[in-house]
């Protein structure tokens, strides 16, 4: 069914069960004999989408826009949770951009279990934190690494300033407007894991008119050769800022811990303290989803604290 419109909902909507579409279950499903997965459906502009957006979507749901052309990148999907107590006329509420949309939600759409993302905000509602609405990006697919880096990997140019100048030109104006959002920086924070986690960090401080915060989780900072660090260095600290870094003991061998925690010292050292920093070392933590879902939780209490 991945790709196939729903019947009765408008065509900017697709079927959430996404997963033979992904690469792994696209290896898993020629592994078992399984009939090549349907092409996706065209790509629609993001002027097709947002007319009439906030009519269509149902708050407490996870809903599926797209596939949604972005210039210079695959096409992809974006997931949206409204909190259950939104509704069209009521205040303007953050926003929480997460990198990997796949991976944000329900366990379907990820080969590896879903981060729940919808489960925490409605949490974050019974302890009396502010609930934003959740955007997931989803990525595209082989080239992931590729466009969630801002550094050249194996000799081809990162592809994250395209994908932030979608995400920051059209994206979230378009949603903003539709969807009754608080304008960024303030309210609005990126987020992700691994590639993710880097892809936010940077995008925090390439754009800090529009990104108040990010939640960094595990993040790839060996990329070319830890290249974010020297990269930072030479950026002013964002005026509205706070951060969320965490890492586990049993990533990469113990090995990725002690990079991170140096960008925990960095940023220590630029002044953030502890309403604007929250460093989280996990002596159960591996580099995987259900690591990140359990540690979510708290990171989502920290930024809407």
């Amino acid at each position: 069914m991945g790709g196939v419109l729903l019947p009765n909902r408008p065509a900017h909507f697709t079927s959430e069960d996404d997963s033979v579409t992904d690469p792994p279950a696209v290896a898993t499903a020629f592994a078992s004999g399984l009939a090549t997965p349907a092409a996706p459906p065209p790509a629609l502009a993001l002027a097709e989408v947002l007319p009439g957006l906030a009519a269509t979507l149902r708050p407490g749901e996870v809903e599926v826009l797209g596939p949604i052309a972005v210039p210079g990148l695959a096409a992809r999907r974006v997931r949206i949770y409204l909190p259950r107590a939104w509704t069209p006329g009521g205040p303007p509420r953050f926003a929480l951009y997460l990198f990997d949309g796949q991976n944000v939600f329900e366990d379907g759409p990820s080969f590896s279990g879903g981060w729940h993302a919808h489960e925490t905000v409605e949490g974050l509602a019974r302890t009396h934190h502010p609930t934003p609405v959740v955007i997931g990006i989803d990525h595209g697919g082989p080239r992931r690494i590729h466009e969630l880096s801002p550094f050249a990997f194996e000799g081809e140019p990162g592809q994250l300033e395209l994908l932030l100048d979608w995400m920051v030109g059209a994206l979230m104006p378009g949603l903003a407007t539709a969807l009754n959002l608080v304008p960024g920086p303030f309210g609005t924070v990126v987020g992700g894991s691994s590639m993710g986690g880097l892809a936010s960090l940077y995008g925090h401080f390439r754009h800090p008119e529009a990104f108040g915060g990010a939640l960094v989780m595990s993040p790839s900072f060996w990329l070319a050769r830890a290249g974010i660090f020297p990269w930072l260095a030479e950026q002013p600290t964002p005026p509205v800022s706070r951060i969320y870094l965490d890492c586990g003991t049993r990533e990469g061998k113990g090995l990725l811990l002690a990079q991170i925690e140096a960008m925990a010292d960095d940023l220590t050292a630029r002044g953030y303290d502890g309403d604007h920093l929250l460093w989280r070392c996990d002596s159960r933590g591996a580099h995987n989803e259900k690591s990140w879902r359990r540690r979510l939780p708290k990171a989502l209490r920290f930024i809407y604290r």
